[in-house]
């Protein structure tokens, strides 16, 4: 899979890529508006071109009080991150080349106050969808949000994914429709977040096309 051309479906019209990220941009818009005065830390794992968080911070009155990474494996999404944060001027914006599933990329920023985690269930192992959102717990501070992503072909796990969620404290925000042609939710955290521990890994990043036997 080549996912610096896999955003390339963002700016095709009318496409359920560039539907779902209105949807996610509108989300994090919503929870940026409805954040408390002072400082506010944002996380984005699997972050991609990080359109999903700078496009909206960009015009964004809360822009200046915010410190995010993003973090991404793939070298070009993280070039093409880093020049839109710069032309933005987004100087709290901190873009990392890594591999988000490892847990030390997060320890100085958790519990944050926004999760990005958009992209990443559809390419990953129903366990380790549930083991993400248990480390979620830890990511994000009480009364945060966690904006999440999952497509909903058959089979359809992304009520199985809410309830993960909730089962865990979170209250459910927002969801798409179930006819919407992709899968958007926002959960806000109400419980006490865990110290997140160092030099585990969360995740290992599988890809849809081989968790479904497309050809590569």
């Amino acid at each position: 899979m080549d996912w610096s051309e896999w955003h390339d479906h963002y700016d095709v019209p009318g496409s359920s890529l560039a539907r779902r990220l209105r949807a996610v941009q509108e989300q994090v818009r919503i929870a940026l508006d409805d954040s408390p005065p002072g400082p506010l830390n944002v996380l984005s794992l699997c972050a991609g071109q990080g359109r999903d968080l700078l496009e909206v911070l960009a015009g964004h009155p809360r822009r200046d009080d915010v410190r995010a990474r993003l973090v991404e494996l793939d070298p070009r999404n993280t070039e093409a991150a880093r020049a839109a944060a710069r032309a933005a001027g987004l100087d709290g914006v901190e873009i990392v080349t890594g591999d988000a599933s490892l847990t030390d990329h997060y320890l100085d920023l958790a519990p944050a106050d926004l999760v990005l985690v958009c992209g990443l269930f559809g390419n990953i192992t129903d366990e380790d969808i549930e083991r993400t959102v248990d480390t979620c717990t830890s990511l994000c501070a009480c009364g945060g949000t966690v904006i999440w992503t999952r497509g909903r072909s058959a089979p359809d796990r992304f009520p199985a994914i809410c309830t993960w969620f909730e089962s865990r404290s979170f209250e459910r925000l927002f969801i798409s429709a179930p006819d919407a042609g992709y899968g958007v939710a926002a959960h806000r955290f109400h419980g006490s977040p865990p110290p997140l521990p160092p030099a585990e890994r969360i995740f290992t990043f599988v890809g849809y096309d081989v968790l479904h036997g497309f050809p590569p």
